[in-house]
């Protein structure tokens, strides 16, 4: 039978289908967040199977869960609600003592191969549409400022970094990132790509970046060299 493979700071937990797993601060879930830190839930959350899908339950009657997908990109599981999980997905538990964060892994889903769909490419475009190009210089500004998306746990942290701090990590003058990044901002607003000015304009650039595969998870090796 396959498995839902929870992790959480070192603990594992293989969940069958016929299963439930619980988190939240009461000491009888399975995982026990911080019994002593009141601002999370008795009763936070569930993962469980139903009905061909695994599910995850916001159980709390007040407090928001926000749900991280595949690419990096969060989102607000609201109180009550649920969501299927298809996809390694990060699930991040605020507190008043700290951020809690667990790590799902779905057992792998087999498809049924369909008649003339087309093979992947197995490349990723430099080009966006026939006007903007992203090349070498605006990706490592990217990933400069958006590593906190690419990151695992505990470093993962979906806001862009300041300017002054991803400008240091590459050695470069805080106004050639900023010009770069503003550059680029202009380019893709100039072809039609939404909500790349004014408020949350860097927000918009790392989420589109991230979902159209600009920058992934394996160009933080870039930071490190």
């Amino acid at each position: 039978m396959a498995a839902m493979r929870v992790e959480r700071a070192g603990q594992i937990v293989e969940l069958a289908e016929d299963e439930q797993l619980t988190f939240g601060r009461d000491r009888e879930c399975t995982i026990c967040l911080d019994p002593e830190d009141t601002g999370i839930s008795r009763l936070a959350g569930s993962v469980g199977h139903e009905n061909g899908s695994w599910w995850l339950t916001n159980r709390s009657s007040a407090c928001k869960l926000t749900v991280v997908d595949g690419l990096g990109l969060p989102s607000v599981l609201a109180p009550g609600r649920r969501r299927a999980i298809e996809e390694r997905t990060k699930i991040l538990v605020h507190g008043t003592r700290g951020r809690h964060d667990l790590l799902l892994t779905p057992p792998p889903v087999q498809a049924e191969p369909t008649a003339g769909e087309p093979a992947p490419s197995g490349s990723l475009p430099t080009a966006i549409g026939e006007e903007v190009v992203v090349n070498e210089s605006d990706r490592l500004a990217m990933v400069a400022l958006f590593c906190g998306y690419l990151e695992e746990p505990p470093r993962y942290d979906p806001h862009p970094k300041d300017y002054n701090a991803a400008a240091a990590r590459l050695g470069w003058p805080r106004t050639t990132l900023v010009k770069r990044i503003e550059y680029l901002r202009n380019r893709l607003d100039m072809a039609g790509v939404p909500n790349m000015k004014g408020f949350n304009a860097l927000v918009n650039l790392a989420e589109y970046a991230i979902s159209r595969g600009l920058i992934t998870r394996d160009d933080l090796r870039l930071l490190r060299r």
